[in-house]
């Protein structure tokens, strides 16, 4: 979703279907709404646009009225609109001067001039301009004029959509976030900046971060505990909220909003903390001294813990009537200590419908036998043999049934909080996505991304594969610049989600790559029959890197170099084909020609090794692009996708133009 905040910059959008409101609250009636404008704009084969407004218009139009109450911030509301995958949100500047232009004014100058939509859906009791003047019969008898189409939400659905606000607020206003939350299809959200305190709670063992509201019109719930999430930049944590005077502390007890997050002890002072409350605990109250208040935080904090372990950001019932069922398998060789280091924090997804899966390529260490000691539960798969990567899951896979979605996750993989939900939930609302992935980081330098996969995997017009955050060897620090959930080309091996059914009837993995570049193929036969792969930087996972199959290695030179010809040749376009695979052998020989000058033969005799076992299999390959070919338009679903694909050269850009980030592109 792209955001716009200066009306004097916006694109020239392309069949614009509009919708126009505030959209406090982002409550179900209103994802209802957006759902429809998503429909309409892919009807008219444009772009969904959200129009709101900051600051609010009664603000400006009633200074002096100090009872505006917002159940939504507008950074708030950028975050939950993001989740519905408009293609645009435009936030209006609105000032006196725009208050004042009349209704004519309104559809002439603004609607038309800086939308030339093509369609607008509105409610039947919309009106704009001065003094109130226009309303959507003046917006139809200019439709004609200005070729546009006006659909009108009906006058029971925008009265469902205001009840929704009322009862919102007067739950909100009660303390029962919980019932808000089911109404609103996601928990209350409250953004503010953490600022210095009196530092009492540390004394008692339970440290706060004070929070500051970013809005002054921000509804805030009543005194009392909460049990929250929360987010720090791309961290979550689990914690409980105080709101109130402080009556136990001795004065000044000025009203105070304050979080103590369970397992935390970092300095935040003067950043952005997210919190999402999930249920209420208990009202304020004074307490004879500290240590009577430090007694009862230790009943809240597992009041809150309880009920945390049973939430999560996306699942309400309010959303999904059902979670779908999910497995996560990790194929594994000889990767013990992996498995001890890293189910730990797998087996406390929070994700409640999972399954979790090792399958064993025929471990000769104690891989098994851990597994069977410490982890019971887990479902073992024993495999005859070492298949590797590729055929380890197909072997695998065939014996796994009833989940709807996969995930293939390394053995050197650490997952973080409501990992899984960001992704399932955004794959269950767009049945088009065939897989995705989430934003994978370093666990050895947590602040930089990791080479499979970082933030997204693209390709660029000579068959070369990037990342959103790594290009070529060289990663860069996640500062939060690749964020934004979006379509890529393909979805890193490390961390793969993918429909269950998709994964069989596209023909799984090819194993005769044995390892690398195996998902890169699947992913482009998905997108072939014209299904979407996404990043959904939400979802966070920690990546130890070269756990199951080293970097910078003879034997990954040789795979990578083998395996991108395999795809190349089974996926490209045929005419294009007739140029590229020529070019890429000479290019192929710079590659060898570098490794020569830096003294790097044995990567020298892996490129010549790939090549020696490329051509032979030519005649085989090319049987494998007709019987893909013939399952893309078994299971085709539209025209191929086009997202993740770099119009240029990556290697010229970053060897000959010195571009080394995915954001210089």
């Amino acid at each position: 979703m792209k955001v716009h905040r200066d009306l004097r910059d916006l694109p020239q959008f392309n069949n614009a279907v509009i919708t126009i409101g505030s959209f406090d609250g982002v409550h179900l009636g209103h994802q209802e709404l957006i759902d429809e404008l998503k429909l309409l704009a892919q009807k008219h084969q444009g772009e969904s646009v959200v129009i709101t407004f900051h600051p609010h218009p009664r603000s400006v139009v009633f200074p002096s009225d100090t009872s505006l109450r917002l159940i939504t911030s507008i950074e708030e509301k950028i975050t939950l609109i993001e989740r519905y995958q408009v293609d645009h949100l435009v936030i209006v500047p609105f000032t006196v001067e725009f208050s004042q232009l009349s209704a004519d004014e309104y559809i002439e100058k603004f609607l038309v001039q800086k939308f030339n939509p093509r369609c607008i859906v509105i409610g039947y009791d919309h009106h704009f301009g001065l003094n109130r003047q226009g309303n959507i019969s003046f917006l139809r008898w200019h439709s004609q004029r200005f070729g546009y189409e006006v659909v009108e939400i009906e006058q029971k659905r925008v009265e469902d959509m205001a009840v929704s606000s009322t009862k919102i607020r007067k739950a909100l206003e009660n303390g029962q976030v919980r019932e808000a939350s089911k109404w609103m299809g996601h928990y209350f959200p409250l953004v503010g900046e953490v600022v210095k305190g009196r530092q009492i709670g540390r004394t008692i063992n339970y440290p706060t971060a004070n929070l500051e509201p970013l809005d002054k019109h921000k509804l805030i719930p009543p005194d009392g505990i909460y049990a929250v999430l929360a987010h720090l930049g791309n961290e979550s944590f689990r914690g409980m909220l105080y709101i109130g005077t402080r009556p136990t502390l001795p004065p000044p007890n000025n009203r105070s909003i304050e979080v103590n997050l369970f397992d935390f002890d970092r300095d935040i002072y003067n950043q952005t903390l997210s919190l999402e409350l999930v249920d209420f605990i208990r009202g304020d109250q004074k307490f004879e001294g500290l240590q009577a208040l430090q007694a009862q935080l230790g009943r809240d904090k597992v009041a809150a813990e309880t009920i945390l372990l049973q939430a999560n950001e996306y699942q309400l019932d309010a959303i999904w009537p059902h979670f779908p069922k999910v497995a996560v398998v990790i194929l594994n060789y000889n990767g013990a200590q992996h498995l001890k280091t890293y189910l730990p924090s797998l087996v406390k997804s929070t994700y409640p419908n999972l399954d979790f899966i090792v399958a064993d390529n025929d471990s000769s260490d104690d891989s098994v036998h851990f597994l069977e000691e410490y982890y019971p539960k887990i479902r073992l798969i024993e495999l005859p043999k070492n298949y590797g990567y590729a055929g380890g899951y197909n072997e695998a896979l065939k014996q796994v049934s009833g989940a709807e979605y996969l995930i293939l996750l390394n053995s050197d993989i650490e997952v973080s909080f409501n990992w899984i939900e960001p992704i399932i939930h955004l794959m269950e609302q767009d049945q088009s996505i065939a897989a995705a992935q989430p934003k994978v980081l370093s666990l050895s330098e947590r602040y930089k991304f990791e080479y499979a996969g970082a933030s997204g995997g693209f390709m660029d017009t000579l068959g070369y594969p990037f990342c959103r955050g790594r290009i070529f060897a060289e990663t860069e620090k996640d500062q939060g610049q690749y964020n934004q959930t979006r379509e890529i080309f393909w979805a890193t091996g490390a961390a793969m989600f993918i429909r269950a059914d998709l994964f069989q009837k596209m023909g799984g993995f090819d194993a005769d790559y044995f390892a690398h570049a195996e998902e890169i193929d699947l992913c482009w036969r998905l997108k072939s029959a014209g299904y979407k792969v996404v990043a959904r930087p939400q979802s966070v996972v920690y990546h130890l890197g070269g756990g199951t199959l080293a970097y910078n290695t003879p034997r990954k030179t040789y795979l990578n170099f083998r395996n991108s010809l395999f795809t190349i040749l089974k996926n490209e376009d045929g005419n294009k084909l007739l140029w590229l695979l020529p070019f890429r052998l000479v290019l192929d020989g710079l590659a060898a020609f570098l490794f020569l000058s830096q003294g790097r033969f044995e990567h020298v005799g892996a490129i010549f090794r790939a090549h020696w076992h490329f051509f032979p299999k030519l005649g085989q390959t090319l049987k494998k692009r007709k019987a893909n070919r013939i399952l893309i338009e078994k299971h085709r679903i539209g025209p191929p996708t086009k997202g993740g694909i770099y119009q240029g050269s990556i290697a010229f850009d970053y060897y000959g133009r010195g571009k080394g980030k995915f954001s210089e592109l």
